[in-house]
């Protein structure tokens, strides 16, 4: 007979996890044999506890003031602050001031992110808040249970406010009411600290950030851990929170890619995480073609069906740079992607996996944040998958090549040359002749100023052609002017 479990959910507000906190849990679910545990789409952590464990678990959790949960966890762009993301007036101590003012727990989904970044989904949320170019003022898109249209604030709301309103929101939104109402009802009876619009926000367009393995970030490292199964061995994590704590390396983040990252590693203590990766044989370094996928929590089915796609992709060499992939088995209507697979419901009720098919969806324009999705193909069996999600990443390309990029660029050279020091040495992607210079750094791939080419993220390409950062040459100045 199966080993019967009932899934646990841990919420760590904005993906904040404290050592101390997350080793306590640990130990709690080892006693519970609890051998592995799962980060979800929303960075709340579920623990799969035996039904004859679950009341010692319960008091266990209680004892130590560990709260459960089955309201959904706050989401936010914490984890990219720092590492993903520079130029912006939306530090970390601004997420935890914003946590702070939450002194209720929302039923309803809250998203709480930057919109410099494309780390984290924006709207994926019933209550989206999403950052303005005013600093402390924020633009709020709303979005009813069950439907994927979107609201967006006629005004910008101070961050002071931001809990106060929500709470408004949630419990307007939970009765039915439009959000058109609700802002009609908010704006009549609860006082808010507000300016006008200067217009609609702007959003850049999606590129994921390589997320997994060491990466250098000024004076230290960054460590991100992505597991295949999902899966992350106790065993491993209680020694992950040991480590953090006697090197004082501060706290872990959950992404919603159901990921780990590890912020500010002194370089002295590297060997060290080295060392615990290589004790428990965790991988690093995944294609990133495997990282921007997408999978419902609890979704072994969804898994499946991913790897069977990616290996698919690993030998037609498929390119999936700018794209996202959602997989729906369940009725769904928050997973982000721009390419989506879709369960069809079974024929004649049959539950043969053998038997099941699927559509193939695109977002319109390729657009990861939009809700309009398009079909590409209907009724497709499992076989069929590969090639025609990897024909839809290909139609992405072409829609792309449309504008002729390289006409732009020598356009673009025609402008007045300035002075330059000849004597300094630049990188020209070798395909395009397009010019990364460690002195301007990347703004549109958040890569700050003074930015060594050899310390460019893994994920790292040209911004007009997006050829491969190996592309590049190093020369001097004179050999581009």
């Amino acid at each position: 007979m199966a080993r019967q479990t009932h899934t646990i959910q841990i919420n760590f507000r904005g993906g904040i996890i404290p050592p101390g906190m997350l080793l306590e849990l640990l130990d709690i679910a080892a006693a519970a044999t609890v051998t592995h545990v799962r980060f979800g789409l929303r960075q709340q952590l579920l623990l799969d506890v035996p039904d004859k464990q679950l009341a010692a678990f319960r008091d266990g959790c209680h004892d130590r003031q560990i709260m459960l949960s089955d309201h959904p966890n706050i989401l936010s762009a914490y984890p990219a602050a720092g590492i993903f993301l520079h130029d912006t007036w939306l530090v970390e101590g601004i997420y935890k001031d914003i946590f702070n003012q939450f002194d209720y727990l929302p039923a309803l989904k809250i998203n709480i992110c930057d919109s410099k970044q494309t780390f984290v989904p924006l709207f994926t949320g019933h209550i989206n808040w999403v950052s303005s170019s005013a600093v402390h003022y924020w633009h709020l898109y709303l979005r009813l249970p069950g439907s994927q249209e979107l609201f967006l604030w006629p005004e910008l709301i101070y961050t002071n406010s931001i809990a106060a309103v929500s709470r408004a929101v949630e419990t307007l939104l939970r009765r039915g009411q439009s959000p058109a109402a609700v802002f009609t009802d908010i704006k009549t009876h609860l006082p808010y600290l507000f300016r006008e619009k200067d217009g609609e926000p702007e959003l850049p367009a999606f590129h994921l950030p390589y997320y997994e393995g060491f990466n250098k970030h000024e004076n230290s490292y960054w460590l991100g851990i992505y597991r295949r199964d999902e899966a992350f061995p106790v065993s491993f994590l209680k020694e992950v929170c040991r480590l953090c704590m006697e090197t004082r390396t501060g706290q872990l983040y959950s992404t919603p890619w159901k990921s780990l990252v590890i912020k500010n590693i002194d370089p002295g203590h590297r060997y060290l995480w080295d060392y615990l990766l290589g004790k428990y044989g965790i991988n690093v370094r995944h294609a990133a073609n495997e990282l921007n996928w997408q999978v419902e929590d609890n979704g072994e089915d969804g898994l499946i069906l991913k790897r069977h796609i990616i290996r698919h992709f690993d030998v037609a060499d498929v390119r999936t740079y700018g794209l996202c992939f959602s997989i729906r088995m369940q009725e769904q209507t928050s997973l982000f992607g721009n390419i989506v697979i879709r369960r069809r419901a079974s024929r004649h009720g049959s539950k043969l996996k053998y038997m099941q098919r699927y559509d193939i969806l695109y977002t319109a324009g390729f657009n990861a944040n939009s809700s309009s999705l398009i079909p590409y193909r209907e009724d497709v069996s499992k076989e069929q998958l590969g090639p025609y999600v990897a024909s839809l990443c290909r139609l992405f390309y072409e829609q792309k090549s449309e504008t002729d990029m390289l006409q732009h660029f020598v356009k673009a050279q025609e402008l007045p040359v300035v002075a330059v020091d000849s004597g300094r040495k630049i990188h020209q992607c070798v395909a395009c002749l397009t010019v990364y210079d460690e002195a301007v750094g990347d703004e549109g791939q958040q890569v700050p100023p003074g930015t060594p080419f050899a310390e460019l993220p893994v994920g790292y390409c040209c911004s007009v052609c997006e050829a491969e950062k190996e592309t590049f040459r190093e020369v001097a100045v004179t050999d581009v002017i």
